[in-house]
Order: C-alpha cells, then structure tokens, then sequence
C-alpha cells in the first residue's frame, strides 16, 4: 500500500532523523483539525508526508549560498509526483497533493481543504514545546541558526505572527496553550539571559 511506502521512504530520507517525526505528528494534527469536515485522507496523508522532502540532507544543497537560495517548498511539489507514481498512488490525486505542499507555508493561501489542513498543522508544530524543540535543535547545525540568540529570535517571530494566520477554528483553540507555553519561555529565556546576547 502506498502509505507504507511513502513513510518507509521518508523514514530512510529524514536526515538529521529527528525530522522523521514531524510528519506523522503533522498528518495527525490535521487529520484532528479537520473535524466533522470532509477531505480527501490519500492527498492529506501524502502532502503530510513529502511535504518537507527538501530540506532532508541530500535532498538540499550543501553549498551555504545555494542553500540560501534553495526554494524546498517547489522541490517536494516537482519531486512528489514522481514519488507518489512509483508508491501506486491515484494519478488523478496527485495534482492535489503537489497544490497542498505547495501552499503549506504560513505565508502562502492554500486553494484546498487538505492544503488548508496542512498549512495549519504546520503552523501548530511551530508554536509550544514541539516547536521550542524543533527550532532550539537547529542550533549549530542549521546555516539560520549559529547562535541560541538566532532561535529565539525566531521563535519570538512565530509567536507574534503565526497565530493570526490560523484559519480553522479548531487550530486556533489548540494554539492558545502552546501560544502561553512559547511565551512563558521566550519571556524566561530573556530574563534570565540578562540582557547578554548568546
């Protein structure tokens, strides 16, 4: 079957490994998030698992200019069709699943209601704990992220500008907490850095 496929292939690509989970958890998530709402499970799961098929190592660039300049949203959308041909997916589904990876950025406007799903679980696991750990764990490995100062920097972006982005209802419920936690942190992480940039 092609979910077991599509997950055995992900398992063997996720490199650094700590980015395999993100995919299971994300399909969940917006599985939760849809509700009572019809959608279509085969595209949702599909986008949900190749959806950040370009930043894995070896499917990115090495070079640090090249890396700056890669665009991995449009190479999980050119390199998913071909994925999902070779895993026996439905052919007629994959334009769908190419649409939602390609609108699953917070800054993008999905056109469908798996891309809505996705765009919103993917902004969930960058808020709360998940996303605290996510984005502290780039430290040092990550070309954005050389110094501590670098994440939190970030994670205080997310905490100003995400939330607002959420559009089901559902998501904005479940981002209220992980919302008070990325605060309680970000605000604990200034106080106690004292000022001195690290």
């Amino acid at each position: 079957m092609f979910r077991e496929a599509i997950a055995q292939y992900i398992r063997a690509q996720a490199n650094p490994p700590d980015k395999f989970s993100n995919k299971p958890r994300i399909y969940r998530l917006a599985r939760q998030l849809a509700e009572e709402q019809p959608f279509d499970d085969d595209v949702l799961y599909a986008a949900a698992w190749l959806h950040d098929l370009g930043v894995f190592i070896g499917h990115r660039p090495e070079d640090p200019a090249a890396l700056a300049a890669c665009d991995n949203v449009a190479y999980a959308a050119k390199e998913a069709p071909a994925l999902l041909s070779g895993f026996g997916f439905a052919p007629e589904k994959i334009p769908a699943v190419v649409e939602a990876i390609r609108t699953h950025l917070p800054s993008a406007s999905p056109t469908s209601r798996e891309g809505v799903l996705l765009r919103d679980a993917d902004i969930l696991e960058q808020l709360g704990a998940i996303g605290i750990l996510r984005t502290v764990s780039k430290v040092g490995r990550d070309s954005r992220f050389g110094r501590f100062s670098d994440a939190l920097r970030v994670l205080r972006q997310n905490l100003e500008r995400l939330p607002a982005q959420l559009q089901i209802p559902a998501a904005r419920r479940l981002a209220e907490p992980r919302v008070k936690l990325l605060k309680a942190f970000l605000d604990a992480a200034e106080t106690e850095a004292g000022g001195v940039e690290w």
